[in-house]
This record gives C-alpha cells, sequence and structure tokens, in this order.
C-alpha cells in the first residue's frame, strides 16, 4: 500500500448529530481547527439539515441523506475552497446541524390584560393563554437571523422573541374579532387560526415557522367572573319569591339548625304574645276580639305581548281589555308575566281568557 492510499484512509470521517434533548434546534459538529477531510461521510437524518459555513461564509445545505464530501457533490463549496484536481487534503468548514423537526408544547400567554369592548359587559379586560409549536422551515436563514455563532442554540432562545409576537397579534386579532366575551370559549379554534395567519409573515422573515396554535383559555378579571357567577345564580334559582319561601321552609325542616332553632323560638314568642293580646281583649266582661285586619289586595299581574319579534309592554290586565276591543290583542298574541312558564297564547292564559268571551247577539228589536 503506497503512502498516499495511507493518508487517504487517515482522511476519512464520519460526520453526523443524534440529540436527545428534546430542545436543541442548531448544534456545530466540533472538529479540531474546525479540520473537515476531504472524503469525509455526512450522514442527515430526518428533520435534521446540515449547513456549511466556509471562512465565515454559508456555503452548502444538505437534506436528509448520506453524502461523501467530494468536489463532485460539493460545487459550491468547492468554488470557495479553490481546489486543484488530484489534491486531496482536510478543509477548514464549520459544520452546524439544524433541527427541522417541530418542537411541541411550547406555553404562550398574555402578562398584562387585554382591553377590549364587549357587547355584553362593555370595556372589559381579558386574559388568556394557551400552546403552539414551532418549526425550522429555512435551515439557511433561520442560520444567519437568529443562530449566528452559537454552537448549541436551543428553543428556549427563540420561544421568547415568538410569544411576544403571538401575544402582541392576539390581542389585536381579538380586539378585531367582535366576538362577546361569552362566546369566546366556542370560537377559540378559529381565533387561534387568525393569530397563527398574522404571526406567519413575521416568524418567516426568521426562517421559522408555526404549524400549530392553540388557545387554551379566555377567563374574565375575578370581580367580573364573581358577578357572572352570582347572576348565573340568580338565572337557575328561577323565581325569587319561591325560591326564598323555598329557602325559609328548608331553614325550619332542618333538625337541629341555628335557624330552625331561631324560628321555631320565635315562632313560639309570637303565639304567646297572640294569646297574650287575645285574652286582654277579652277581658273579664267577656268582650269579643277585635277582628282581624283584611288581608293584602292580591298584586296584579302585568303583561308583555310579543309581535313580530319584538316586545311591548307592560301593560295592565285593563289595559289589555281594551286592546281587546280595538282590535290590537287577539287570541293568538303571545302574552307573558312574572312567573309564568314561558309565553303563552293569550288565549291559553285563564287569567285572560275572560277578556275573549263572546260579546251577546243585539237586544230584540235593534
Amino acid at each position: 500500500m503506497s503512502i498516499f492510499d495511507f493518508l487517504s484512509g487517515q482522511f476519512i470521517d464520519v460526520i453526523h448529530w443524534t440529540d436527545d434533548t428534546r430542545d436543541t434546534m442548531v448544534w456545530r459538529f466540533e472538529r479540531h481547527g474546525h479540520e473537515i477531510k476531504y472524503g469525509a461521510k455526512l450522514t442527515v437524518r430526518e428533520g435534521q439539515a446540515a449547513v456549511f459555513v466556509h471562512e465565515g461564509q454559508l456555503a452548502d445545505v444538505f437534506t436528509p441523506g448520506l453524502y461523501l464530501l467530494e468536489t463532485n457533490n460539493m460545487p459550491i463549496l468547492t468554488s470557495l475552497q479553490h481546489w486543484d484536481h488530484g489534491f486531496k487534503s482536510p478543509f477548514k468548514s464549520e459544520i452546524y446541524f439544524v433541527s427541522t423537526a417541530r418542537f411541541t408544547d411550547l406555553k404562550w400567554g398574555t402578562k398584562n390584560p387585554v382591553i377590549l369592548r364587549d357587547s355584553d359587559f362593555g370595556p372589559t379586560r381579558v386574559r388568556a393563554f394557551g400552546t403552539y409549536t414551532v418549526k425550522v422551515a429555512d435551515p439557511a436563514l433561520f442560520l444567519r437571523e437568529i443562530v449566528g455563532t452559537d454552537g448549541e442554540f436551543t428553543a428556549d432562545e427563540i420561544t421568547f422573541q415568538i410569544r411576544n409576537i403571538i401575544v402582541q397579534e392576539f390581542s389585536r386579532a381579538i380586539a378585531q374579532s367582535g366576538i362577546p366575551v361569552l362566546d369566546m370559549a366556542a370560537n377559540t379554534a378559529d381565533l387561534g387560526r387568525i393569530v397563527a395567519q398574522e404571526i406567519s409573515a413575521t416568524v418567516a422573515a426568521y426562517g421559522l415557522t408555526i404549524p400549530e396554535l392553540y388557545i387554551e383559555n379566555i377567563s374574565l378579571p375575578a370581580a367580573v367572573e364573581k358577578a357572572l357567577d352570582e347572576r348565573t345564580s340568580r338565572g337557575v334559582a328561577g323565581n325569587l319569591d319561591e325560591h326564598m319561601r323555598w329557602k325559609a321552609a328548608e331553614a325550619l325542616g332542618a333538625e337541629g339548625s341555628a335557624a330552625g332553632a331561631a324560628m321555631g323560638t320565635g315562632f313560639g314568642a309570637g303565639l304567646g304574645m297572640q294569646m297574650g293580646g287575645v285574652a286582654m281583649q277579652t277581658g273579664p266582661w267577656g268582650t269579643r276580639p277585635a277582628a282581624p285586619p283584611p288581608p293584602p289586595p292580591p298584586v296584579e299581574h302585568v303583561w308583555h305581548i310579543a309581535e313580530n319579534g319584538a316586545t311591548q309592554g307592560p301593560f295592565s290586565k285593563a289595559r289589555l281589555g281594551r286592546m281587546v276591543t280595538e282590535g290590537a290583542l287577539s287570541r293568538d298574541t303571545m302574552v307573558w308575566t312574572q312567573g309564568q312558564d314561558g309565553w303563552m297564547r293569550a288565549e291559553d292564559v285563564a287569567e285572560l281568557a275572560q277578556l275573549f268571551t263572546v260579546m251577546p247577539p243585539p237586544p230584540p228589536g235593534a
């Protein structure tokens, strides 16, 4: 074996990168003096790209595959190196491996509340948070614009900037969407797509892309959420008078409860006072007790009517009677009053049915 063949065998090198950190985006292949042996084997795995930088200038980008580093498959690097034909020697270049896989489960969130105008609540502040994925779309551009000469570049070094871009575009998108706060939970997927589209042009200038962006939650300030919960509770309770009577009866029936004992004591005291009052009114001469006061008059209902998708009222029963005479209220008119379970036809309401009693025929001789 000749000395040239021996030296050629010593120049054989294997260049590859395996990563198990799950957050390294760029890694520089280290060799003493950055000497890459001519004829070395370069292995680029799926989800990777290899970028050659020669004397500070980006030379070649290799996609997944197995390469033998010779002049015939490195045209750009060959022109930069100015190799003479037949001369084989190490060349000094830096090799950066770039991960082109998706980096998932990256977090984003609004550090400060976003102020917007809501159709239900007026000026409102909301917060939001979620996750996104990022991927290197252009390894050469990413290396030039972001990485520079960093020998080991991780996702944490770029996610802070991406989070700022996401929050900025989210704030603008949610303020311009016009979606009510109560309906945002049903539109998080659409908002996520809008935000991803808005930031795609910005991150593309870095050589990146955002394949996915998710909005996990949109929340209101604590005081607003408390008021909303109270409003919901009132809606669940239904008729407030009936709810309070039920609560009072429940407190009376709670055996051993403080409220039941207190109400029982009050009931006994009231009964005793009533018996004493009767005795005083009766007296030793047997006079009759004073007549009890009359009960309070019944509360007159007021009614709302619905016509052509709009509501009118409230109207008293007397006013509705005049409207029947005038032809403004018919049997099929939908009416509602407090305590009624939904809208009903006027004819189906017992209190109003008498307004539609058939008029008597004309008197004889008329």
